[in-house]
């Protein structure tokens, strides 16, 4: 027999993969999954498939914690957060709003790496807690909360962030609002052109090419004189308080031109939320943290969720206690994909985890 998932249960391997893999994956919440699993002759509760998740998270914890290590060891970053409900959080109120935090390392960086972590506020002080020891660059909104991360990381902004104020403006026919949108949907054409090109090629770019297109913008916005409470104000206000961030970006080949990448990680998350509408628990909305740093980092590194959660919960009955860092290495996500491919050379019918934990 195989080791035991959990001792005397009867979840399996495979099942409780499974459920994490629709709830996390396909947004499917653990009330619908139960008919089917009643259909294939398996009768258990909601709060049986609750405790598995959760379960199984506190037993990959040291994993997670060693993504936040390599997360934070990486020089540039990108950031976001979003609100999620937690039902019995200690001194809230059930309706009161808790915090999704995503950090990730920028598409073109090797090692991909989504790292997410839950806060009951949206403080600075939890941001300094995932930024906890990182040196570099961040990308993220003007959110004030990040400027607590001190002298060591340095900021930079979002494009996109600025492109959407300027977008509804122009959406109401405001004057004005249409050329400051249209220099920057060409500073965007113009970084779609150098996606593929290296880092040092894409700043030389943007010095030559993008600079006289910034000076542009900005000589606009100086410039134009409209009310600060309408949609055109609040636009040129947010852009003239990101400048500069926004400037640091040409300067840099590695950062995106927009931390859309983030946002894309927490959109997955915000999909299932639309689902399963909220957590329980603090447990609860801690294990979402540490699946969906799973799920999302196997995406971004091109490997199957479904087979990548498998294969860690079988690691999960076989790690030590305290495992090394050496030990839980072998199952980040771009090591288990070199191992893979080693083993589809090698027998198609060896799994990942048979060679981990020989």
């Amino acid at each position: 027999m195989p080791p035991a998932l959990f001792p005397h249960s009867l979840a399996s391997v495979s099942l409780v993969a499974e459920v994490i893999y629709k709830k996390f994956v396909l947004g499917v919440p653990l009330y619908r999954q139960l008919s089917e699993i009643s259909r294939l002759g398996y009768h258990t509760s909601e709060a049986t498939l609750t405790n598995w998740v959760i379960k199984a998270a506190q037993q990959l914890t040291p994993l997670y914690e060693e993504f936040h290590r390599q997360l934070c060891s990486a020089h540039h970053l990108q950031g976001d957060e979003t609100p999620i409900e937690v039902l019995r959080e200690p001194g809230k109120a059930a309706t009161s709003k808790s915090y999704m935090w995503v950090a990730r390392t920028p598409i073109k960086q090797p090692n991909p790496t989504v790292y997410y972590a839950y806060g009951a506020t949206r403080s600075g002080a939890f941001a300094q807690s995932v930024y906890e020891g990182y040196q570099g660059v961040l990308q993220c909104d003007g959110y004030s909360g990040y400027n607590l991360l001190g002298t060591g990381v340095h900021r930079m902004g979002c494009w996109a962030h600025v492109r959407r104020k300027f977008y509804d403006a122009n959406q109401a026919h405001i004057k004005g609002a249409q050329e400051l949108l249209h220099l920057i949907d060409e500073m965007f054409t113009r970084e779609r052109e150098w996606q593929a090109y290296s880092p040092r090629v894409r700043r030389r770019r943007r010095r030559s090419s993008l600079r006289k297109i910034l000076k542009r913008f900005w000589r606009i916005v100086d410039h134009t004189e409209v009310l600060s409470q309408s949609r055109l104000g609040k636009a040129i206000t947010y852009a003239q308080s990101q400048r500069p961030y926004l400037d640091r970006i040409i300067s840099d080949g590695v950062i995106d031109w927009s931390n859309n990448a983030s946002e894309r990680n927490m959109k997955s998350l915000v999909i299932g939320r639309k689902n399963w509408l909220f957590s329980t628990s603090t447990q609860g909305a801690e294990s979402t943290a540490i699946w969906m740093t799973f799920i999302e980092s196997a995406k971004a590194n091109h490997i199957d969720p479904r087979q990548y959660l498998t294969d860690l919960l079988k690691a999960s009955t076989v790690l030590p206690a305290f495992p090394k860092p050496e030990e839980l290495a072998v199952y980040l996500p771009w090591n288990y994909r070199k191992h893979q491919n080693v083993d589809q050379r090698t027998d198609v019918n060896e799994s990942p985890a048979t060679t981990f934990a020989a």
